[in-house]
């Protein structure tokens, strides 16, 4: 009985972490788009570059 809800648990925190994670990576692939596409561009708009990246990595999952 201890060792399936010690089970239980494990599962639980394990999932939490990654969702956690999955917003952060979300988040760095989303940083690192823009710096692309800044390298990119000779006339860069940040709110353009965010928009367009936020709608590619969406897209890509």
């Amino acid at each position: 009985m201890k060792k399936n809800i010690f089970l239980v648990v494990l599962i639980i925190v394990g999932m939490f972490i990654i969702f956690t994670f999955r917003e952060h990576n979300r988040e760095r692939s989303i940083s690192a788009c823009i710096m692309a596409q800044k390298n990119k561009s000779e006339t860069f708009d940040i709110d353009k570059a965010k928009k367009y990246c936020q709608k590619e990595i969406k897209d890509s999952n």
